[in-house]
């Protein structure tokens, strides 16, 4: 069967990246030396498939291009936010060392399903500050900074650090309906899988274009997903349960600040707002499980 010159270049691997992504699709293909160029050429009968998969490729390499030139808008002042995270947690570490007010702050504010189930709203958020040891309380710390930061840049420091606190908290709430009902959890861990799992979305949804191969769409989230497999699921006291639920929310909440809608409420004014909230919900959530 006579074969038709498709594609020509000056280099042999422009050729042969086409050649893989015709074979990808089950097309063949064959490349030949002519002169000073190389030529793919294809069967008579398979140049208009040919044709439209290569044109697929080409409109996909101007869609990245175009995004990759594309400044990232980054919000000021993201690290405002994961100082303030880690001030909270290291404040509340040591109040709970110390017995602070004659309290037993484990007792008072870990995650118990039966007590949250029955109306101890402030569980939620309380058991996101307290932690078991040292340890448990430097890998929280780290990363927690490290993925709020990255939030606080994407969203604003104040909104982003809100949004976790939604997300966790509706992840803890989720993990006291599935676990048993004496379960008790503490630890920031739900927290920061629930930065995760709104970073890897909210950069899901941002670069959804429909010209893009789904595996580009796709791959934020799927890191994300990765990552929480691979972090998350590791140790004999680990609740997975809370680190999926905090992922799953935090993904959904994520998946929604990249709506036209949810960007206008990155203003100034908002972020301010939205960090004072976060912290008067942390400040009277603990006065609730102290009184």
């Amino acid at each position: 069967m006579a074969l038709v010159e498709i594609y020509r270049s000056a280099h042999l691997a422009d050729c042969e990246q086409r050649a893989f992504l015709l074979y990808a699709v089950g097309v063949e293909s064959h490349i030949e030396q002519r002169e000073r160029s190389f030529v793919l050429l294809v069967a008579e009968d398979a140049r208009r498939a040919a044709h439209e998969e290569l044109q697929r490729h080409e409109a996909e390499a101007r869609t990245m291009a175009a995004a990759q030139t594309r400044p990232v808008q980054t919000h000021a002042h993201a690290w405002s936010g994961a100082l303030g995270y880690a001030a909270v947690i290291i404040a509340v570490a040591y109040f709970a060392g110390e017995n602070y007010l004659g309290a037993d702050w484990i007792s008072a504010g870990a995650l118990r399903s039966a007590l949250a189930q029955s109306g101890e709203w402030h569980r939620l958020v309380t058991a996101l500050t307290l932690h078991v040891d040292v340890a448990h309380l430097l890998a929280n710390l780290v990363f927690g900074v490290v993925f709020g930061y990255y939030a606080g840049q994407l969203l604003g420091a104040g909104v982003a650090w809100l949004s976790i606190l939604i997300a966790s908290a509706g992840g803890n709430l989720l993990d006291s309906l599935l676990a048993p009902p004496a379960s008790v959890s503490v630890g920031a861990s739900t927290a920061v899988f629930a930065t995760l799992g709104l970073v890897a979305a909210y950069s899901w949804r941002s670069r959804a274009d429909r010209r893009m191969r789904w595996a580009h769409r796709w791959a934020p989230l799927i890191a994300g997903a990765a990552l929480l497999a691979f972090t998350g699921a590791g140790g004999e006291r680990t609740d997975v349960v809370a680190h999926v639920t905090g992922f799953i929310c935090g993904a959904a909440v994520g998946a929604a600040h990249a709506s036209p809608i949810m960007r206008r409420l990155r203003a100034p004014v908002f972020q301010g707002v939205s960090g004072a909230i976060c912290v008067a919900v942390v400040v009277v959530a603990w006065r609730a499980a102290l009184s």
